[in-house]
């Protein structure tokens, strides 16, 4: 029931600018060829639910692997810096950088290179996905107690038992914070992907439906995307209270 009640505020939000949205079209305020109405997308969600189930299996697929690819990537890359300083000066600022080059423009040179597969659609996705992976889980590594840490060394632990039991336990909730954000962005990534080289997936049908005068289709294949990305984050929240439930333990609990 909490959860329900939690949720209340987004869906009442969400009904308002469904509202506004219906009122806004129905009134002339933009062609429907252009910005079709909310009863449309529904309707277009209800006739199309074939095409766009099969065509969310393959953006779906996308995504999942992809992140699972940017979170391992991720991962290595955040220990690495962590624990060598060189790394983190030579590395971790080309890191940044490349969070500034355009998905559209590296799209098709990975097509060019890697071919029409999944394959370069997995590599688009890692690399949207992994850099806010690194960083949350750098910070959660960078706030270890360091009381904890003197206390291992005190004990004349080995740096690799010091990562395992304190550093580790410490990154995971940062780990899943970034996971989350990434899987939003994966989302964005897949679509990119599939506009530059696919001939399936929910953004090569968006970008189909379009010139075809379907506007309803694209923006219903939208909303499945958009539920899909709401869908990811509340199984990765729920996945990290299960894995991680220290991390959401108030501190009366704690004590």
């Amino acid at each position: 029931m909490k959860r329900i009640l939690r949720a209340l505020p987004a869906v009442l939000v969400l009904a308002v600018l469904i509202a506004v949205w219906e009122v806004y079209v129905d009134t002339g305020g933009v062609d429907s060829l252009i910005l079709p109405s909310p009863h449309q997308v529904a309707r277009a969600l209800y006739q199309d639910r074939s095409l766009l189930w099969s065509n969310f299996l393959v953006t779906a697929r996308e995504v999942l692997l992809g992140i699972l690819v940017a979170m391992a990537a991720g991962v290595l890359l955040a220990i690495a810096i962590h624990l060598a300083r060189p790394i983190r000066l030579s590395v971790y600022p080309l890191v940044i950088g490349s969070q500034a080059i355009p998905i559209v423009m590296l799209a098709p040179v990975l097509t060019f290179w890697l071919g029409f597969g999944i394959l370069p659609k997995l590599v688009v996705i890692a690399l949207v996905s992994f850099f806010p992976i690194v960083v949350t889980t750098l910070d959660a590594l960078a706030a270890v107690d360091a009381d904890l840490l003197k206390l291992m060394h005190t004990f004349d632990a080995s740096r690799l038992r010091t990562f395992r039991q304190i550093e580790l336990p410490a990154m995971l909730p940062g780990l899943f914070t970034g996971a989350k954000i990434a899987a939003a962005v994966a989302v964005i990534g897949a679509v990119f992907a599939e506009w530059t080289g696919s001939t399936s997936g929910l953004g090569y049908l968006f970008l189909q439906s379009i010139p075809q005068l379907l506007a309803a289709r694209g923006v219903a294949a939208v909303t499945v995307l958009f539920l899909f990305a709401i869908s990811l984050f509340g199984l990765l929240t729920v996945a990290e209270r299960r894995v991680v439930p220290w991390a959401h333990q108030s501190e009366g609990e704690r004590s």
